[in-house]
């Protein structure tokens, strides 16, 4: 069953806002990179998507669309979609990445690139498994061909310049799906390679890992690379 609490508030000892997260949900990671690069302090709530937690009618009560990730506020609202929790975070801890270029860029790999290979599409593709993952691969080609050329002009150590942005939240789980889940080979894309790896040097990245959440099989915990 999901725990969404006796009402849709934080603790009222704590103050401390909700994630609902699960370690396969990239749009969550993205979710935890945001929060853990501006220091947030917040509760985690896993959700079984396995299990089909996320479809429950307890799950829909917080969020009707029944998606990852979801966010309570420290006053009780509650934000869905990423992209909007993220910019939430961004008014309320303001920082120097709030730039056109980068939401672009994430508006890139948010709408663009993961919409199309989720599991939820894939599943609808009448095809064999391996026509969906031969799908699934062209799709993310076909979107970082057109990543790869827009960072050869806007990045330097990260995404936009060298400044930490949301487009570096959206990249690096991205770059995580193509390659660990659809095996992706990454050698056409050398700019979004560099930056990934970069990003991937710094501790905001790795501790949000999906092989480093709690929810995570034993087989693969503490897998990061």
């Amino acid at each position: 069953m999901v725990d969404i609490g006796s009402d849709r508030k934080p603790s009222p000892c704590t103050q401390l806002p909700i994630l609902y997260s699960s370690y396969e949900s990239d749009t969550s990671w993205r979710v935890r990179i945001a929060l853990a690069w501006k220091g947030v302090e917040y509760e985690t709530r896993y959700i079984d998507m396995d299990a089909g937690e996320h479809l429950s009618e307890e799950y829909a009560q917080l969020n009707p669309c029944k998606k990852l990730p979801c966010f309570i506020t420290k006053t009780g609202k509650v934000l869905t979609q990423s992209l909007a929790i993220i910019e939430y975070l961004e008014a309320m801890y303001p920082g120097p990445f709030h730039k056109a270029e980068a939401f672009s860029i994430a508006l890139d790999i948010a709408c663009d690139i993961q919409p199309l290979q989720a599991k939820k599409v894939l599943r609808l593709v009448d095809v064999e498994l391996d026509k969906r993952e031969e799908y699934a691969r062209k799709i993310f080609e076909m979107g970082f061909e057109g990543l790869e050329r827009r960072l050869e002009n806007l990045s330097g150590t990260y995404c936009v310049a060298d400044q930490i942005s949301i487009a570096d939240f959206c990249l690096v789980p991205m770059v995580f799906a193509a390659t660990k889940i659809h095996q992706v080979d990454m050698k056409p894309f050398p700019y979004i390679t560099r930056i990934r790896n970069t990003l991937m040097t710094l501790p905001e990245f790795r501790t949000s890992h999906p092989y480093n959440q709690p929810d995570c099989p034993e087989t693969t915990k503490g897998i990061v690379q």
